[in-house]
């Protein structure tokens, strides 16, 4: 099907680079040519479920090319014509003429992933509070909260209830800062390739208008080589491992981050995890889980072996501990002082040699952190809301106050209420659900109420 294509226009998230993309016109857009004059547009009006940005092919119209008659040709030197050297009308007409050849290249080369992304709702936008700190451009600002999530396309509606319910609960919304890692076009993904990151962009963008963020393409190649097999497939997949990299990937201006899953929701301001002190010898916060089996995160080979075994943790500043990896406050420079992605990777490199565990991602952080991670209270992660690893069972909150809801496990509220079988607690994760189901059918319709309080899960 044609499309119609408008000159490529620079589009920039807040706090972020300028990106070079390319607008498609919606099916119904109007194209108004009066005669020598530019094409002007009129765009439809946008329902409440259309993001601003939604982009669909449409009938393709090209305004007259307009040129100048020289009055003596023959005295003209003969170099080769490019856009760039020539002037007048015939040169922007040639310019344009390159423009859109590149734009339609660009529209159909993505066109298969842009239909793979799902639409969201446009957001509520929240603004700073009294006593929030001056917002400054750009993403060295020492006031900000940097908070790091993946983004990729089987993920990216819990990632949009996620966002959604952060900047809800937040006391300076405007002052969060957002820092996405998503696999580089064409990466086998859970759910096959995913898509171009700057489709990624645009459908948060699109969301959330006047969100801080910015997208880092990560490269599968980095970790494909040490990747092992797990309990479940999608464990095994390279994004998983993205957070090994955040101090690699983000400005080294930032000193700290927050590391969050896409399967989270905030029931409460997320600055207060942020002014989590770290004491010198901690590099990771997290919430520990002492009454866990820590054992059974290793297999027998494991803890048999002289050389490994108990022996790995001692001497370390406490017992080691069991902590979930997807919440986590991570001191960047420490970080990257330390070599601790080398430290990670040294060990999947000798889970390749023995098969030490049968997890994913995770058992690498327990034998580099486990028993030095800086404790936080359990109410940031109340996680184990999608049950196991095998069947995705539901499961209750665990006794005590929450400030953050954690759906790790088979199990995800979006699969859950699409099936027509959801837990209990995914009617909660639904209020913050953005997505727009292509039949129409149930679109999401943000709630702009009153925040979800954490004294609601607190008994």
């Amino acid at each position: 099907m044609p499309v119609t294509v408008l000159k490529p226009q620079i589009l920039k998230s807040r706090g972020g680079p300028n990106i070079l993309s390319t607008a498609i016109l919606p099916h119904d857009t109007r194209i108004n040519e009066d005669q020598g004059t530019t094409p002007t547009v009129q765009m439809p009006p946008l329902t409440d479920h259309s993001p601003p940005h939604y982009c669909e092919t449409a009938q393709h119209r090209l305004p007259p090319a307009a040129g100048r008659r020289e009055k003596n040709p023959s005295r003209r030197r003969r170099v080769p014509s490019s856009p760039a050297s020539m002037g007048g009308a015939a040169g922007e007409a040639m310019r344009a003429g390159v423009a859109v050849a590149a734009a339609v290249f660009l529209a159909f080369a993505f066109s298969g992933a842009a239909a793979a992304l799902p639409r969201f709702a446009e957001a509520p936008e929240y603004r700073n509070g009294e006593g929030c700190p001056a917002a400054a451009a750009g993403v060295c600002d020492p006031g900000l909260v940097h908070i790091a999530m993946t983004l990729d396309a089987h993920y990216l509606r819990g990632s949009m209830a996620a966002v959604y319910s952060l900047l809800k609960h937040a006391s300076c919304p405007e002052s969060i800062f957002f820092h996405f890692l998503a696999a580089e076009a064409g990466a086998a993904g859970g759910e096959g390739p995913e898509p171009e990151p700057e489709l990624l962009r645009r459908a948060v963008a699109a969301s959330f208008p006047s969100l801080r963020f910015e997208i880092y393409p990560f490269r599968a190649e980095a970790v494909a080589g040490l990747i092992s097999a797990s309990v479940r497939a999608a464990l095994e997949a390279p994004l998983n491992y993205a957070r090994n990299h955040l101090a690699d990937l983000l400005p080294r201006c930032v000193p700290r981050a927050i590391y969050l899953d896409s399967d989270v929701l905030a029931a409460d301001d997320v600055r207060r995890l942020w002014e989590t002190r770290l004491p010198a010898a901690a590099v990771v916060a997290a919430p520990e889980y002492c009454h866990a089996n820590f054992s059974r995160y290793f297999t027998p080979a494991f803890w048999s072996d002289p050389d490994l075994g108990a022996r790995v943790f001692a001497g370390r500043r406490r017992p080691p501990c069991y902590f979930n990896t997807g919440v986590m406050v991570i001191d960047l420079r420490r970080w990257r002082a330390g070599n601790y992605r080398q430290r990670i990777e040294r060990w999947m490199e000798i889970q390749k040699e023995k098969r030490i565990y049968e997890l994913g991602s995770l058992p690498p952080f327990l034998l580099v952190f486990a028993g030095e991670v800086e404790a936080v209270d359990h109410r940031w992660n109340q996680h184990g809301l999608g049950g196991d690893n095998v069947h995705g069972s539901c499961r209750p909150l665990h006794d005590g106050p929450v400030s953050l809801m954690h759906w790790s496990g088979k199990g995800k509220p979006w699969d859950r209420l699409d099936a027509g079988r959801p837990c209990p607690l995914d009617h909660t994760w639904r209020l913050y659900d953005l997505y727009i189901p292509s039949d129409g059918s149930g679109a999401a319709s943000p709630a702009s109420g009153p925040a979800l309080s954490a004294s609601l899960f607190s008994w």
